[in-house]
C-alpha cells in the first residue's frame, strides 16, 4: 500500500544524499520529494506548480530547480479535479489549407497560452453533417473546458449537437444564429468599402469573382457586393464563381478577360485574385490600365503580387483573440450570454486599382 506521498508503508524509499532516487528506478517523483529537496513545504510546491501568488521569486526558483532535478511533472488531472477545470480549449476547424483558418488558429493558440490554457485541435477533413457531429461527440472523450469552432460552411444549424455538460462554445467565421457566441470579420463592411473604392475611381460597374456557394463568408461578400451596386444605381453583372484557389481564379479570369466591358473585378479572396491577374496578363489585359482588381484578406504575399494588390485587410489575430476572450467570459461570468462580434476591416490601396481607361 502506498501513502499519499508515494512511498510504500513500512518500507522507506531509498534516496541519494541530494534526495534523488537511485538510478534505474522507474518511479516518478512526488510533490513531497520536491519539497524535501527544495527545503520547503509541500504547500509551497503546490503553490508554485499551480502558479499561485504568495511565493517569493527566490523560493519559486528553488522549487523549479528541484522539479527539474527530480524530473517532477505536476499532475494535471488532479489539478483539474481540484479546480473544476482542465485549462484546455478544444478547437474544431474545417480545413487547415486556407490562410484565414491557419492564421486564426495561430492567434487562438497564442491567446490561449497567454491566459494559461492549452489548445486541443480537432481537424475535420470533410465538412459534412456526420463529420461535424463526430467532432463534437469526440469532445466528450477529451478534457476541455470550452470549444471554438472555425467553420465557414452552413452546418451548425443543420446538425443536432450533443455537447459535454458545462462546455462553452464560440463560433468563428460562421452564422450560428443566437445559439452560440459568434466572432467574425465584418464581411459586408469590407465588401462595401471595396466596391465603393472602384466606383469612386469612375468604373461603371464591378464584376465579382465569388467564393464557393456553401461558404458563409462568400455568401456575405456576394450579397454585400450586389447590395452596394444596387444602392449606387448600378445593375450587378452576372456573378462568376470560384473555390478560393488561385487556379479557380485563373479559370474565371480567362472568362472575364474576354469581356470588353469588364473594367473592374472584386475577387472574394487574394488567392483567386492572384490567378485572375495571371489570366488577364496572358490575355493581354493590363492591370490596372485596362482592368482594376481588388482582393480580400490582405495575405502577407499580396503586396508582392504584380502589380501589388489592392485588398481588404482582415485582422485574423483579433478574431482569434476575441474567440478566446468570448469562451473565457462565458466560463467565468455568464454562460448564457450570446451575441455576434464583428472585427472591423480596412482597405489597403496598392497598385492594382486605377480609374477606367
Amino acid at each position: 500500500m502506498e501513502t499519499a506521498d508515494g512511498t510504500s508503508a513500512g518500507r522507506p524509499r531509498q534516496r541519494t544524499r541530494t534526495g534523488k532516487r537511485p538510478a534505474g528506478r522507474a518511479q516518478s517523483a512526488s510533490m513531497a520529494d520536491v519539497a524535501r529537496v527544495a527545503g520547503v513545504s509541500s504547500q509551497t510546491v503546490s503553490r508554485v506548480a499551480n502558479g499561485y501568488a504568495g511565493v517569493t521569486e527566490e523560493t519559486r526558483q528553488q522549487v523549479l530547480a528541484a522539479m527539474k532535478e527530480l524530473g517532477y511533472r505536476p499532475n494535471s488531472a488532479a489539478r483539474a479535479l481540484k479546480r473544476g477545470e482542465f485549462r484546455t480549449i478544444g478547437v474544431i476547424t474545417f480545413g487547415l489549407s486556407t490562410t484565414g483558418n491557419v492564421r486564426t488558429l495561430e492567434a487562438i493558440a497564442t491567446s490561449a497560452a497567454h491566459e494559461g490554457y492549452a489548445v486541443t485541435l480537432l481537424p475535420v477533413a470533410v465538412p459534412t453533417q456526420d463529420e461535424v457531429r463526430g467532432a463534437f461527440s469526440r469532445l466528450g472523450e477529451l478534457a476541455v473546458d470550452a470549444v471554438i469552432v472555425i467553420q465557414e460552411v452552413h452546418l451548425l444549424d443543420a446538425v443536432p449537437l450533443d455537447l459535454p455538460p458545462n462546455v462553452q462554445v464560440v463560433v468563428a467565421d460562421s452564422d450560428a444564429g443566437d445559439r452560440y457566441t459568434v466572432v467574425d470579420t465584418d464581411q459586408a463592411g469590407g465588401t462595401r468599402t471595396a466596391v465603393r473604392h472602384l466606383l469612386d475611381l469612375g468604373h461603371r460597374t464591378v464584376w465579382h469573382l465569388a467564393g464557393p456557394e456553401e461558404s458563409y463568408a462568400a455568401q456575405r461578400r456576394a450579397d454585400a457586393w450586389r447590395a452596394e451596386l444596387t444602392r449606387a444605381g448600378r445593375t450587378p453583372p452576372p456573378l462568376v464563381r470560384g473555390d478560393w484557389s488561385a487556379e479557380s481564379g485563373y479559370r474565371a479570369g480567362l472568362e472575364l478577360a474576354s469581356l470588353e466591358d469588364c473594367s473592374a473585378v472584386f475577387a472574394a479572396n487574394d488567392q483567386m485574385a492572384l490567378g485572375l491577374l495571371r489570366a488577364l496578363h496572358e490575355r493581354g489585359r493590363t492591370v490596372p490600365d485596362d482592368v482594376s482588381v481588388i482582393g480580400f484578406d490582405d495575405i502577407p504575399e499580396s503586396g508582392s503580387f504584380l502589380p501589388p494588390l489592392t485588398t481588404v485587410h482582415q485582422d485574423f489575430a483579433e478574431v482569434g483573440r476575441r474567440c478566446v476572450e468570448g469562451v473565457l467570459r462565458q466560463m467565468r461570468h455568464d454562460a448564457t450570454a450570446h451575441g455576434t462580434t464583428l472585427v472591423p476591416t480596412r482597405l489597403v490601396v496598392r497598385d492594382s486599382t486605377a480609374p477606367p481607361p
